[in-house]
């Protein structure tokens, strides 16, 4: 049983495979954190149950460490819920009231204000065998009035007693998402959050924890990653007497709601892990814990072209045939139009918001250019962006009052764009309504769901509903529901989540995407830091990587079509160049890396991946993925610069049987048979001559 109940020592034991998560009740009735980390017995916890005190002046370092406290009495710490009652009163005092265990892998433990008929529960799904568990509360005001909720976190993850406290995170911008940060943690807070509506390039919902010595493949790592696409917050609080409490969940910026009588509000899930054994298996126990519990669809990555750079708005029905006719000749199987299919949409001035096919642009509607795309044997697909709206639209003229406004205020414009205001029933109708009339009119397997903009001026006409609950909420959530009933509708059309590249991608929206643009940035060599982060968090069948230009449109850099194939072969394999500008020499190498990718993308969709080698480390970026059966296993590196004088450079693999006999194919038309111990203890050669190189090793197990 991966949960129990100790009655005599009032301990709440969650054993996974490999961890231990344990709580009490202690004498004065608050659920106080015990351990987390590799196993052990509770029933030897039960003396960290006693209470600790220091001084007067320091009289509840106990609640330092509650499972989940409310803002009142004796805690000053970050507070995982802080309310206001009908009668003004902004103290909770949350007791036990007892438990239940509905399925063995289920725990719910009920708390309850001491005064106030304020019901809160802690709920704790465990996946034992990925070390993890989901928590998030559900609050329920049984009061005759309503009660203001300041702030509702989805949970609190303590840590007791390292010598030191890592953190591990992401940070980055527009066009540099997922670059790797560590930060020792002293006194204090770390914030991270978004403020911007939805999840953000400049942080993510994601942390690591580990005493300052973890690797890649060594070391005790805590971790967590909360699934929520709007305004977010997770503080780490390092205490002055050596805890440190994580508290994540919805950002109380801005985004204070009352709770009416009789009426509950669930959080998101903050899902929290413990790794023995480093940072990759860290990443792994969430990348399958993702494809197990979060992703939906398939995770067979159709090679996909998109149509964009190649004309931009300027969209026709007979230059998307041309190219469509090109893409197919070089094996693709999904082909994608991009903006400027609909309204008048010739730039990003105007048209935004009118869903209805251009007739200029397809005076057949899209009926013709889908026939001709499905007759070459690919499957269509179609940008959206259907939050947002010019203020040169029908749309909007038709219906100003639908975008987020203030009364008094003019609303700023960003990319010459206002942002529909979800939240309202009849916008989130009329998204619903387009998105499904135009998936059942035409056969399109695929919706590239776009967002360009952040929330400014959240106003709304109807104030008495916008004091009932937060507009950044009530977003989210109706977004959520218009995922969830396309999906329903549509089981058979895959969904990409982009928002000016990967601002949106969390473990709430993965409930509901299939895939994620993770970046606006093609460049192959600044993808390699990209990706790299990202995978720390989120599983690569996830990750849609492009080839693009050389020399590149954002910095000018000129790669080899070899190493901007290899970078994105390591993610969902997507073409986004002009590809009438290539030469028959480059579509017949390209159509060569296209029938490589469709040979070994099974392995990279479904197997494990280990980290190898870092370009923040050396001059030398490798990842490894191993097939789920361990039969096979293909090996992507990239040498940055070649340097004067250096030795040959050796590979060490991972995740093979040091016993068994691979053949290797190092691409160079020719393969040797090794052990997997030569393979993992001395390693493959690396034949780099020159900068800018790469190259793809695939295995195969023969003995």
């Amino acid at each position: 049983m991966p949960i129990g109940y100790l009655e005599e020592d009032r301990i709440f034991a969650i054993r996974t495979a490999r961890s231990s998560y344990l709580f009490g009740i202690n004498d004065s009735g608050t659920v106080q954190h015990l351990y987390w980390g590799s196993p052990v017995h509770a029933g030897d916890c039960a003396d960290l149950l006693r209470t600790k005190h220091h001084s007067s002046f320091d009289a509840a370092v106990d609640r330092e460490t509650e499972e989940y406290g409310g803002w009142g009495g004796l805690l000053y710490a970050e507070p995982a819920l802080k309310a206001t009652f009908g009668d003004g009163v902004r103290d909770l005092k949350l007791r036990y009231e007892g438990y239940s265990i509905d399925k063995p892998e289920e725990l719910v433990v009920h708390l309850a204000d001491s005064s106030y008929d304020l019901q809160v529960n802690l709920h704790y799904n465990v996946f034992p065998e990925f070390d993890l568990i989901e928590r998030h509360i559900t609050v329920t005001n049984g009061e005759a009035s309503s009660v203001r909720i300041e702030q509702a976190m989805s949970a609190v993850w303590s840590l007791l007693a390292l010598p030191e406290y890592r953190l591990t995170h992401v940070t980055g911008r527009w066009a540099g998402e997922y670059q790797l940060r560590t930060n020792v943690l002293s006194e204090g807070k770390k914030v991270l959050e978004s403020r911007r509506g939805f999840t953000g390039p400049h942080a993510n919902p994601w942390f690591a924890i580990d005493d300052g010595t973890a690797g890649e493949t060594n070391g005790a790592v805590w971790f967590g990653a909360l699934g929520w696409s709007g305004n977010w917050k997770i503080v780490a609080e390092k205490t002055t007497f050596g805890h440190l409490r994580i508290t994540g969940g919805i950002n109380d910026f801005d985004g204070s709601f009352t709770l009416a009588p009789g009426e509950s509000f669930t959080s998101p899930v903050f899902t929290g892990g413990f790794s023995e054994n480093g940072f990759g298996e860290m990443s792994r126990k969430l990348h399958r814990y993702q494809k197990a519990a979060i992703l939906p669809g398939s995770r067979e990555r159709k090679v996909l072209y998109n149509s964009w750079e190649a004309t931009e708005f300027a969209v026709n029905v007979q230059d998307q045939k041309a190219l469509a006719r090109k893409a197919a000749t070089i094996g693709v199987e999904l082909f994608v139009v991009d903006d400027g299919w609909f309204g008048a949409r010739n730039s990003d001035r105007a048209g935004l918001g009118d869903w209805q096919v251009n007739p200029q642009k397809f005076p057949n509607g899209l009926n013709e250019l889908i026939a001709e795309v499905k007759s070459l044997g690919m499957d269509f697909g179609i940008w959206v962006e259907p939050e947002s709206v010019n203020p040169d639209s029908d749309l909007y003229r038709a219906h100003p009052e639908w975008v987020y406004q203030f009364p008094t205020r003019a609303g700023s414009q960003l990319r010459n764009q206002l942002l529909l205001n979800l939240g309202l029933p009849e916008v989130k109708q009329f998204v619903l309504d387009f998105m499904t009339d135009l998936l059942a009119t035409y056969d399109i397997s695929f919706i590239k769901w776009d967002m360009n903009r952040t929330v400014t001026e959240p106003g709304i006409a109807d104030e008495r509903q916008q004091k009932e609950h937060s507009d950044w909420i009530r977003h989210v959530n109706n977004l959520y529901d218009i995922w969830g009933e396309l999906r329903r509708r549509f089981p058979n059309v895959e969904f990409e989540t982009c928002a000016g590249g990967g601002a949106r991608i969390d473990l709430g929206i993965l409930r509901y995407a299939d895939q994620a643009w993770i970046s606006d940035n093609t460049d192959a060599l600044d993808r390699l830091h990209i990706q790299e982060g990202f995978t720390y968090a989120y599983d690569p069948s996830v990750m849609m990587c492009w080839v693009t230009e050389s020399p590149h449109g954002m910095n000018g850099r000129r790669l080899p079509l070899s190493f901007r194939f290899h970078s994105a072969m390591m993610g969902g394999l997507g073409i986004g160049a002009n590809i009438d500008r290539w030469s028959e020499e480059e579509l017949a190498e390209a159509k060569d890396y296209v029938e490589q990718y469709k040979r070994i993308r099974s392995i990279t969709m479904h197997g494990e991946l280990y980290r190898l080698s870092s370009l923040r480390h050396s001059n030398v970026a490798a990842c490894q993925y191993v097939a789920t059966d361990g039969q096979e296993s293909v090996v992507f590196a990239f040498q940055n610069a070649q340097h004067f004088g250096a030795w040959e450079r050796r590979l060490a693999l991972q995740g093979l049987d040091v016993e068994a006999i691979y053949e290797v194919d190092a691409g160079d038309e020719r393969t040797v048979a090794l052990h997997g111990s030569f393979l993992m203890r001395i390693g493959v050669a690396l034949g780099f001559k020159g900068d800018c190189q790469s190259q793809m090793i695939h295995l195969k197990r023969i003995h």
